[in-house]
């Protein structure tokens, strides 16, 4: 929803053409599901974060001149280059955090940048320009041939780059885009049919998938959802958002109709509205029925139970869920603002650590962000006069590096006042109440 791109400049390049043998690895098992959205990556190491996201923009990543000397790799008798500095970029996040046994998922997105070239390889031919919150990340471009064979080089030189023994590190999933279901906002492709986007978006998410799983026979493609359930994005039409129900129906029935293969769900359970915290005293749009407007941490047994319906599954067994991109604000007017946001980061640990079927809680954001509409969603405050230089630490700080240790229990207490409850068990019967 408010995903930003992480840059880190540094040279050194190699050229490729051609994947090795599938890395045969399973999907690892890590110790908790604890994640975040990395900016910092040492301080995410010392959090002890089992799972990181990363962003990774391809339009920046691919560079059509090639006159920068980067990696190459060649789709269909076309060779493709790549930048050198995004590659570095890219290596020095994912190497020292796969390096302390931490699960890297990489969300791919294509934002549309200042030059005319990338652009038109990389994003959507039909998406918006200069309309009223037209988004800035595209639809990927698999309407065209050169389009297509970009998309899979990119992700045919990731995969292979972070799956072989080549010393760049390890990582395992591929967000494919960013909540797809508000297109227009956040994977623009103009104003479209429910179905004109089911069709795009199906066929990139196939191909990003058949790419990957060419180096990777263990690596996870997931779909991005935000939290509307049955309600769509109140500020778009029809044209330009659906509901994430509807969402999932029609690609789980387009991918049968092509030929079904086993994706995953990252989904973004943020509260509603964004702006407060306590989602624990939401009964209007989250409540635990399959009608609800939203599915926040309040009723996230709604989109469990959803998808245990034959129809969705893969092969008997249900899609794989990881929360991928989802935070709390701190209402830094309220005399208790930061009590809440801390006490929402332990509700919500406590009520995805005892849902099966989710694999990862990887909060957004770990600095706040000024361009973020207002919202402090970081364990970090930000400098004042910056953009996301970390400044001091909130209390969600010390709750976050406590959960899945030892000391959760003790630290983890303070938000129980703030929740309205006497134990963890009296808080998550609460939360399951109607």
């Amino acid at each position: 929803m408010r995903s930003i791109l992480i840059l880190i400049i540094c040279g050194g390049s190699a050229s490729m053409a051609f994947a090795g043998p599938p890395n045969e690895e399973h999907f690892p098992q890590p110790l908790n599901k604890k994640g975040l959205q990395v900016q910092m990556i040492d301080d995410a190491i010392a959090l002890g974060v089992h799972h990181a996201a990363l962003n990774v923009d391809l339009t920046q990543l691919i560079d059509p001149t090639g006159q920068d000397n980067g990696p190459k790799w060649t789709v269909n008798g076309k060779q493709f280059a790549f930048s050198p500095s995004q590659v570095a970029g890219i290596d020095a996040q994912v190497k020292p955090l796969s390096d302390h046994q931490i699960v890297v998922t990489l969300i791919l997105l294509t934002y549309v940048s200042q030059d005319a070239k990338r652009n038109e390889l990389m994003l959507h031919p039909r998406s918006a320009k200069n309309e009223k919150m037209a988004g800035p990340i595209a639809m990927f471009n698999t309407t065209t041939a050169d389009g297509s064979d970009a998309l899979q080089a990119c992700l045919e030189f990731l995969a292979d780059r972070y799956s072989a023994e080549q010393g760049h590190g390890r990582v395992w999933g591929y967000i494919c885009g960013n909540e797809v279901n508000s297109h227009w906002f956040w994977a623009n492709m103009g104003h479209a049919t429910p179905d004109e986007v089911m069709t795009e978006y199906e066929r990139a998410v196939r191909l990003i998938h058949r790419a990957v799983r060419k180096s990777s026979r263990a690596a996870r493609v997931y779909l991005s959802m935000d939290h509307f359930w049955n309600e769509r994005y109140a500020a778009g039409s029809s044209t330009q958002c659906l509901g994430g129900r509807e969402f999932l129906d029609r690609f789980a029935a387009k991918a049968h109709e092509n030929g079904d293969f086993d994706w995953h769900l990252a989904h973004h359970p943020y509260p509603e509205p964004l702006t407060d915290p306590r989602f624990w005293r939401d009964n209007v749009h989250s409540p635990h029925h399959n009608q609800a407007h939203s599915i926040t941490f309040r009723n996230l047994d709604v989109l469990m139970d959803y998808l245990q319906q034959d129809r969705l599954k893969f092969a008997g067994q249900s899609r794989r869920v990881i929360l991928s991109e989802q935070g709390f604000h701190c209402n830094e007017g309220r005399p208790q603002g930061e009590l809440e946001q801390a006490a929402a980061y332990a509700l919500a640990y406590k009520t995805v650590d005892r849902l099966p079927g989710i694999d990862a809680f990887i909060l957004h954001r770990h600095t706040d962000h000024a361009q973020e509409g207002g919202l402090n969603l970081g364990l970090w405050t930000n400098r004042p006069g910056q953009i996301c230089s970390p400044d001091r630490k909130r209390k969600m700080y010390e709750l976050f590096q406590a959960a899945g240790t030892p000391d959760e229990q003790r630290v983890f207490a303070i938000a129980l006042p703030i929740i309205g409850a006497a134990d963890w068990d009296e808080a998550l019967r609460n939360l399951m109440s109607p």
